[in-house]
């Protein structure tokens, strides 16, 4: 996008990221994650929308000196084994804006810096977390 773009330079883009794709899928481990076509198109209508509505929350706090802003730490039991389910979890939290995963305690809960700790992270947290866990075919035992 920096050089520019043009129609032409579609398909090269689409042929590129589909062999990335191809290539990252043969070299990943095989594991016990299997993609849910539907809880993943679930949780690819959410990220945005919600990205959109938590990064306007934070402009606009970050702009009217009226509302006010408790930022802190919040620490998360998170239920996703040790892995790459846990870490795709702790990425997409970061790219949410007013969180921020900042570590993990001896137990693998993930210590969680958030721009106003009296907004419901953790419940925020939990949904995505679970959606995640649908998304990739993970069950707990208490589903």
């Amino acid at each position: 996008m920096i050089a520019g773009h043009a129609l032409a330079d579609f398909p090269v883009g689409l042929a590129a990221a589909a062999a990335a794709t191809w290539t990252s899928l043969r070299l990943l481990p095989p594991g016990k994650i299997h993609l849910q076509p539907l809880a993943l198109a679930e949780m690819g209508l959410r990220f945005p929308l919600q990205a959109i509505a938590a990064g306007a929350d934070v402009a606009r706090r970050a702009l009217d000196p009226e509302l006010p802003l408790h930022p802190g730490f919040m620490v998360y039991p998170v239920n996703l084994p040790a892995g790459p389910l846990r870490s795709s979890f702790g990425l997409l939290t970061s790219l949410l804006p007013g969180t921020l995963p900042s570590g993990s305690d001896e137990t693998g809960a993930f210590y969680v810096h958030c721009i106003d700790t009296d907004q419901p992270v953790a419940a925020e947290l939990g949904v995505n977390e679970a959606l995640l866990r649908r998304a990739c075919g993970q069950v707990n035992s208490d589903d």
